[in-house]
């Protein structure tokens, strides 16, 4: 009986999903369009405006202020990936995916998330380098160094994650093809899956926790060596402004791991599914709204430039 109720099973495999987030309000789920759409025109404009000012204004053409610009875009190219087909879901119903289209969301996604703690590494290096070795800085942190450091990163990232996509990919799905998410995660996913993934499901976790665990170690000594150089070698005002702004590179940095543990924690305990789509969110979309806003207010050199152009279009 059990061997039949098997076949039946796999007589009927998905390849083919419905993306059904926030099944609690599912009455008024069309209504969840207006926060996401507020959302991402905030993530846009205000990633937008930043990396166009460091575009335009000479000032701002530094290592440091390039790679707050791939950041900022690395915000928006996220986030794109996401909030669109969310919004055509909850208000349009245009809620099916296949497989692959899933897979591929959850490679860029997961993808772009890890880049964008690589471009924080190398901005600590940056400021490293700033600080210890401040009269080779233009020598060493060089554009061509930054190229090649971040398409390393983005590679590195892509071989990372693949191994998560190729096991999923791999696969069978018959128990259900509703993923109760706005988003393809590998979890919720793997919950739709014939048979027991907890090995697979381990494999993902150790993936994460291994790159996590790395990335905010490397941050810690990278962090830890910039504060003991500048308290040894910087003085007067040139300290304050040297830890201010690491103070904001470090603000950053707590704000997408604080979501990233959030995330991670949510999908693991039991609580109800809008909250756990809920943390999904945060996730993805809250670090992406504030670093133009801690960028903004707290780089004195931005602020100006911004309050410099409101001024000169006030004037107009």
């Amino acid at each position: 009986m059990e061997a039949s109720d098997t076949n039946r099973s796999l007589a009927f495999l998905h390849t083919e999903f419905i993306l059904f987030g926030f099944p609690g309000i599912s009455r008024s789920r069309h209504l969840l369009s207006i926060p996401f759409l507020v959302v991402y025109s905030v993530i846009v404009a205000g990633n937008i405006l930043i990396i166009y000012r460091i575009w335009v204004e000479p000032s701002l053409h530094s290592a440091m202020y390039i790679l707050m610009a791939l950041l900022f875009s690395v915000n928006i190219i996220g986030t794109t990936a996401i909030v669109p087909k969310a919004v055509l879901s909850v208000l349009l119903g245009m809620d099916r995916t296949s497989l692959a289209t899933c897979l591929f969301q959850m490679f860029f996604t997961y993808t772009m998330v890890m880049f964008e703690s690589n471009v924080l590494l190398v901005m600590a290096l940056d400021r490293y380098v700033a600080i210890c070795r401040p009269l080779r800085y233009h020598d060493i942190m060089t554009s061509r160094l930054l190229m090649l450091l971040s398409m390393a990163g983005l590679v590195e990232c892509s071989l990372l994650v693949s191994p998560i996509i190729i096991v999923a990919s791999r696969v069978s799905f018959c128990t259900s093809n509703l993923i109760l998410d706005f988003v393809c995660e590998n979890m919720v996913l793997l919950n739709l899956a014939c048979g027991d993934t907890t090995r697979i499901q381990i494999v993902g976790l150790m993936v994460r926790i291994v790159v996590t665990a790395l990335d905010i170690t490397l941050l810690l000594i990278s962090y830890g060596c910039i504060l003991s150089a500048t308290v040894k070698v910087v003085m007067g005002k040139d300290r304050h402004k040297t830890l201010h702004t690491c103070g904001t590179h470090l603000s950053v940095v707590v704000v997408n791991y604080s979501c990233g543990l959030l995330s991670s924690v949510a999908y693991r305990i039991p609580i109800s599914l809008d909250i756990q789509n809920l943390t999904s969110a945060i996730y993805y979309l809250f670090p992406a709204t504030v670093h133009p806003l801690i960028y903004g207010y707290r780089m004195r050199e931005i602020r100006t430039c911004l309050v410099k152009s409101w001024r000169l279009n006030s004037n107009l």
